[in-house]
């Protein structure tokens, strides 16, 4: 059965018989369909049948009814709990090859495997469906108003998977949903891909929206990007196995100084505004890396258990060590000691502090100035570097299937979705899904107690207990500074002073 029948006719029957062939609890989370409010959309044979490359392949259109587990491990008594779509060429699509004016755009930071995304859209387009209109809006959303695009053939397109950044260039902000829309009709587009991160992605469901909203036949895709693998839903973002990689260079350089010289310290930043995964894997992977920050788990420096305490251990056992931070840890510790710089990007992002450089100055100054030991501390950050290189096999790979599966989806009608792999398998995921919570380490997960058995750095789980210590001794003081200034204050006016003197403070922050 097609979207439509799904959507209008028939959604409560298949949906109980759906629960009654995959178990009590089965939900469905549905993308949107052209035909939801193009009603009388006239359907068309899949191209695909006709092209000799895939003439040999048994069972290659996706049934209708396949559907992709969000979680594929359950209790045997449990829901079978929410699915997707499963992505692929459906045998009827609502889109004529002569009819289709797409466009494809990147927005946001740089992340490998761009030109991939935006190469095998274009080849998919031109060679399974045999669209010859595609064009790229240069620039990211600010090019839809401001007249930049550029004609995408499989020529142009050719080798640019062997290329770093974006042939079509990117930036941040710049979303006016009007003026887009305004454009998009005015130029006859019918197929829109956005490559981008989570501000992208809810940009791109407005766009769909408004879409709507004017009647117009037009698919909107979303195809995920961030290279600090934090879209929820999705196994993982394209550019996160080239990142890992591509870290190793620089944790293995930082190796190699920190163990050339007594007390070498080797400091890596890597990427991670929230979380954390390209510093964990790349530690896993370089078995070299001592200790490793994440925003996730918060670290402290002084005292039992803290930070200093470890270095010290460390270069006592083995004369060298080698730390991995990411940029989003420690935040709140630099904020302690940096004066306040709540500033943000055109995209909304809060700017980050450098605790990179941060942490590199404070282990300077407690090695050297308050232990008086002999210390060399080399501090590397490859952000850009792991930003701009092109990506590997295993990204080219993936990239290829992302960009086909949102092809497949748009010619099939579908619009509003985002799309990656869900256990394994390529889905259609409604955009709310991937943008409402980031996807973050759980340092409770086995993945992390690998990490932790890997480089026996401590799990600094006193962090909270230190805090809550470190508040109870400033309430003491307060406490005992109001009693001692006299002024005949009650107990009772001196807890009440207290609550007041706390209240303040916390405004103030």
């Amino acid at each position: 059965m097609d979207s439509r029948s799904f959507k209008e006719n028939h959604h409560g029957f298949v949906e109980s018989q759906l629960k009654i062939q995959l178990g009590d609890g089965f939900v469905l989370e549905d993308v949107p369909h052209l035909t939801n409010f193009l009603p009388n959309l006239p359907t068309y044979p899949n191209p695909l049948q006709n092209n000799p490359a895939y003439s040999a392949v048994m069972q290659y259109f996706v049934n209708p009814d396949d559907v992709v587990a969000k979680d594929n491990v359950v209790q045997m008594n449990s829901p079978r709990g929410v699915h997707f779509r499963r992505a692929g060429p459906r045998e009827q699509v609502y889109f004529q090859s002569d009819e289709v004016r797409a466009c494809v755009v990147t927005c946001g930071g740089l992340c490998p495997g761009l030109n991939t995304v935006i190469r095998e859209i274009v080849c998919g387009l031109y060679n399974m469906y045999g669209v010859q209109e595609v064009i790229g809006i240069e620039g990211g959303y600010k090019g839809f108003y401001a007249c930049n695009t550029i004609r995408l053939t499989p020529k142009i397109v050719n080798d640019i998977h062997k290329r770093g950044g974006t042939i079509l260039g990117t930036s941040r902000g710049g979303h006016e949903t009007s003026k887009i829309v305004d454009s998009i009709q005015d130029r006859g587009i019918n197929q829109v891909y956005i490559i981008g991160g989570d501000g992208t992605q809810r940009g791109a469901a407005v766009i769909d929206e408004e879409v709507r909203k004017r009647g117009l036949k037009v698919a909107v895709a979303g195809i995920p990007k961030t290279i600090d693998n934090d879209i929820a839903i999705i196994d993982k973002s394209f550019g996160f196995d080239t990142a890992v990689e591509e870290a190793q260079r620089a944790i293995n350089a930082a190796h190699v100084e920190a163990e050339s010289v007594k007390n070498g310290i080797g400091l890596v930043k890597l990427m991670g505004r929230y979380s954390g995964y390209i510093a964990m894997y790349a530690t896993l992977a370089s078995r070299d890396v001592d200790c490793c920050l994440i925003p996730e788990s918060p670290f402290y420096l002084e005292g039992e258990g803290g930070l200093y305490e470890f270095v010290e251990k460390r270069l006592k056992e083995n004369g060298h060590m080698v730390i991995v931070v990411a940029e989003g840890a420690g935040q709140e510790l630099v904020a302690e000691s940096v004066q306040n710089m709540d500033s943000r990007d055109a995209s909304g992002n809060r700017l980050l502090l450098d605790v990179g450089l941060w942490l590199s100055e404070k282990l300077k100054d407690y090695m050297t100035v308050k232990e008086h030991k002999e210390m060399t501390l080399k501090y590397i950050d490859p952000t850009y570097m792991v930003r701009a290189i092109p990506s590997n096999a295993s990204d080219n790979v993936y990239c290829t299937l992302l960009a086909q599966s949102a092809v497949h989806g748009v010619m099939a009608g579908y619009t509003g979705f985002t799309c990656g792999p869900v256990n394994g398998r390529h889905s259609y995921i409604p955009i709310s899904r991937v943008t409402e919570t980031p996807n973050r380490v759980k340092i409770t997960d086995r993945m992390w107690a690998r990490l932790l058995s890997s480089t026996n750095q401590p799990s600094f789980i006193k962090y909270k207990e230190l805090m809550e210590a470190k508040r109870k001794n400033e309430s003491a003081k307060m406490i005992e500074k109001l009693d001692n200034q006299g002024n005949g204050l009650s107990g009772k006016q001196v807890e009440t002073a207290l609550e007041n003197k706390i209240k303040e403070k916390r405004e103030a922050k």
